[in-house]
């Protein structure tokens, strides 16, 4: 059974300060699926945006399991206060694990994508998306194709970055990072299968600077 997860993160903000919104879709990898709740990527970014003197509330729209097509009828049934100062999309895993084509991905997240700029206040320069990581490289995927699994993975990345340049959205490719796990077992979490804490805190890493320059934007 799949299920969603919607989390609220304050921080401390002062009369002073704005509070940003910012919405995060995605499947297991977004909801942080066997690492805690303080150490899933959205929260370690909140709370690193907070070191910097930056308030952030986010809103988390994500479940193990997800395909892009659940994501969306998760979305149409989300009671959502839009638009949102930043919006990420992370989505695709499932599709190819089961089996999905490239063509109905394609149209999947093209839907998606639209609809993060519509929460997003209908500008995509304040839309993230971010590539699927490879999971091929984990020792779940041993007993399956692990080349295969990255050969269609990244033919799935390339959809979701071509559909990203082409709607002018930001695109963070955390592709490369998942793949050291082949060789850091410290960058898999417990079940074999996901990123660990500190494969997020990577993420978090190279998402900042993106994410700072959107909200810079914004006026924080």
């Amino acid at each position: 059974m799949t299920w969603m997860l919607l989390i609220i993160v304050t921080p401390s903000l002062s009369q002073q300060q704005k509070l940003f919104k910012i919405l995060t879709l995605g499947d297991s990898y977004t909801i942080g699926q066997s690492v805690n709740e303080d150490k899933r990527w959205p929260v370690q970014l909140v709370l690193e945006l907070e070191k910097q003197h930056i308030n952030a509330r986010v809103e988390i729209i994500a479940a193990t399991g997800w395909t892009t097509i659940e994501l969306e009828q998760a979305i149409a049934g989300s009671q959502l206060n839009s638009p949102y100062d930043l919006v990420t999309l992370l989505i695709g895993v499932n599709d190819q694990f089961r089996g999905g084509s490239i063509e109905a991905y394609t149209k999947n997240f093209q839907r998606l994508l639209q609809a993060s700029i519509n929460y997003a206040g209908n500008k995509p320069s304040k839309v993230i998306v971010i590539s699927i990581p490879d999971y091929g490289v984990t020792p779940f995927a041993h007993r399956y194709n692990p080349k295969e699994i990255s050969r269609d993975l990244d033919a799935f990345n390339k959809v979701n970055k071509t559909l990203s340049q082409k709607a002018g959205v930001y695109y963070v490719d955390i592709t490369p990072i998942s793949r050291e796990a082949k060789n850091n077992n410290s960058l898999i979490a417990f079940d074999g299968l996901h990123p660990s804490a500190i494969m997020y805190e990577q993420w978090v890493d190279k998402l900042l600077p993106v994410v700072k320059n959107v909200l810079y934007k914004e006026g924080f």
